[in-house]
């Protein structure tokens, strides 16, 4: 078992707050409860809890925030004002707020809390330690104007995804095509100012070019898979991985099975009939490693029960905890110890110790 693992991508609060899910609770309890329920495609499906997580080790994360600003005509989900999305935000704040007074979690936003997390996490007996996190906002539609990124970051924000799916306030992300204008610019030069990482997982191809060109800050992927393999404008073309490594990202695999295999049908196909695996995950990290040329710019970011669970999961992944399978198979395609620790957890500590210095 690795000493840690860090998963750069959990909607955790989402979950709590949209879903009604106890992650306190064991899995297999959140599934008992949710059987009959049909209002959501994974329901009784889900893979995530924090005693699943500490089962698998993974002692480290990044947790997000989400919520989606909406015109009326918009038949994508969410808010009908940015006042709106922020107030949901905030209720997924208070919900991370009390699993840190529950001692469930711990919040991780400089330097000094990293280190202190990262050294109680080398006891052996891991089952009552509290999971850290990262607070990420994925979509930025809730910053209604820049005094709102400063609260923000003083309870502790630390990484932002400009957009998520549709046309956003400030950019473009996945499923359409813009560019991210004044407001965008604005909010990248904030973001730089007060150091937060710029998430460029959901930007669709102008977005994001403009958004790298216009931001000097850190950059990260949290859970991106390659175009080379899933050809879709969700995942990232060769070049812009090139240029993600030139300016020291490190990009996560997403565990999301229509991003890791090709005519994946949503409600049509199946993990097993379709061969996705957690090996097909190591596709597309390979894949990264392949052009970085070493193993310094892969991750984890797996986006479980990110609105799907098992039923669009790789087929050997029955919990979060299963994460401890991808060393063996890392191993198996020649990765060395030191190879496979990049991977699992180094490469993302070290990006943030860089950040946060």
């Amino acid at each position: 078992m690795p000493d840690l693992i860090f998963d750069a991508h959990l909607d955790l609060s989402m979950n709590a707050m949209e879903w009604n899910r106890d992650f306190t609770q064991p899995v297999m309890s959140i599934r008992e409860r949710e059987k009959g329920m049909h209002d959501l495609p994974d329901r009784s499906n889900g893979t995530v809890s924090l005693p699943e997580m500490r089962k698998g080790n993974i002692g480290i994360c990044v947790g997000t925030m989400i919520a989606r600003y909406v015109k009326p005509e918009s038949k994508l989900h969410g808010w009908n004002s940015q006042e709106q999305a922020w107030a949901q935000t905030q209720g997924q704040l208070a919900w991370y707020k009390a699993m840190e007074d529950k001692g469930e979690m711990i919040q991780v936003n400089n330097t000094k809390t990293l280190k202190s997390h990262l050294k109680k996490w080398q006891k052996e007996n891991k089952k009552d330690l509290p999971v850290g996190y990262i607070l990420s906002l994925e979509g930025a539609d809730s910053i209604v104007n820049m005094k709102y990124l400063e609260k923000n970051y003083e309870n502790g924000l630390r990484a932002i995804g400009p957009a998520h799916y549709g046309p956003g306030v400030y950019a473009y992300g996945t499923d359409s095509e813009g560019g991210i204008g004044k407001k965008g610019k604005e909010l990248l030069k904030e973001m730089e100012r007060l150091n937060i990482i710029l998430d460029a997982t959901h930007l669709c191809d102008q977005s994001f070019w403009e958004a790298l060109k216009n931001f000097k800050g850190h950059v990260w992927a949290s859970h991106n898979n390659c175009r080379a393999l899933v050809p879709h404008n969700r995942q990232f073309s060769d070049e812009q991985i090139k240029v993600l490594i030139e300016r020291g990202a490190v990009i996560g695999g997403a565990f999301d099975a229509w991003m890791l295999k090709p005519n994946w049908v949503r409600g049509k196909s199946t993990p097993k009939s379709d061969g996705v695996f957690i090996s097909t995950v190591i596709d597309h990290i390979d894949h990264v490693c392949q052009i970085a040329g070493n193993s310094l710019h892969s991750g984890i970011g797996t986006d479980l029960d990110g609105a799907f669970g098992t039923e669009q999961s790789p087929a050997d992944l029955d919990t979060i905890a299963d994460l401890q399978k991808i060393p063996s198979i890392l191993k198996k395609r020649g990765y060395s110890e030191k190879d496979i620790d990049n991977i699992m957890y180094k490469n993302w500590i070290r990006f943030l110790e860089n950040a946060w210095k």
